[in-house]
């Protein structure tokens, strides 16, 4: 069937998932997407991205992370691919003249909303307006060759909406991958890497960038419904509120903020603040 007909295209949202995450896992934010007026893509992209490890990806080259490329080139392998999908798709069938190409919300889902927040640059990918993430960071792995406890920095082109959960265990239990040998001494920390990241990785005063931390929520309240061979659930937190009160919560903050960024509705941008 065609889309709706309407006085214009719709803007679109690139949703990037979380390793080994399924598309579908993502399909209730699709929805309220939809619902808020804007065309969603989510995507299963499958690739070797460590020698024998073979997966469901958001697409990263982790080449482009290292001190000597982060920031001088793309690390999203998909988004390319993805974006010119869209243009095929805004020129034959069901969609064709429906899409605005140059109003796209760009985010993610773990190393989904990583991947969206180191590549959140217009100049390398033509019509993002917008970013957000959840249970996402800009800690860097000593193993790539930083010293531990390096945030890196953020593109700072685009409103930026941060988001995580206060029983985040995955990230908690990912401290060694950022502190080296003094990873096994920290405390579990479920907030602080996303605090961090906001704080000292994120360097824009333009009033468009928010962080919220979801209470009760943990690493895994962004995929619904649940699927434990994703492979790290067993590290998560139990939640200490409704799981679908905390869907709702995190539908209107990311519907909020895309017509807020994106569709420029000021009544949004209230909503938000």
């Amino acid at each position: 069937l065609p889309a709706a007909e309407s006085e214009q295209p719709y803007p679109v949202a690139i949703l990037m998932p979380g390793i080994n995450v399924s598309p579908e896992s993502y399909g209730w934010l699709a929805t309220a997407l939809a619902e808020a007026g804007f065309v969603s893509l989510i995507y299963g992209w499958i690739l070797e991205e460590m020698p024998g490890m073979t997966a469901l990806s958001p697409g990263l080259d982790v080449s482009a992370l290292s001190p000597d490329d982060y920031g001088q080139r793309p690390s999203a392998t998909a988004l390319q691919a993805l974006l010119d999908d869209l243009k095929a798709q805004n020129t034959a069938g069901p969609l064709a003249g429906r899409l605005d190409l140059d109003r796209i919300l760009l985010g993610g889902h773990s190393a989904g909303g990583s991947v969206a927040l180191f590549n959140a640059r217009p100049d390398w990918f033509a019509g993002l307006r917008a970013v957000f993430s959840y249970g996402s960071h800009s800690k860097a792995s000593t193993m790539l060759g930083y010293p531990p406890d390096t945030v890196l920095p953020l593109p700072n082109q685009l409103p930026t909406l941060i988001m995580g959960g206060s029983e985040d265990g995955v990230i908690a239990a990912s401290v060694f991958r950022y502190e080296g040998e003094n990873g096994a001494e920290a405390e579990p920390d479920a907030v602080g890497p996303l605090q961090r990241t906001f704080d000292e990785g994120l360097d824009r005063d333009q009033g468009d960038s928010h962080l919220a931390i979801l209470r009760g929520a943990n690493h895994f309240s962004m995929a619904y419904p649940a699927d434990p061979a994703t492979g790290r659930p067993f590290l998560d937190w139990p939640i200490t509120r409704s799981a679908d009160a905390i869907r709702d919560d995190l539908a209107a903050l990311i519907t909020h903020f895309a017509q807020a960024y994106v569709g420029q509705d000021a009544e949004a941008r209230d909503r938000l603040d």
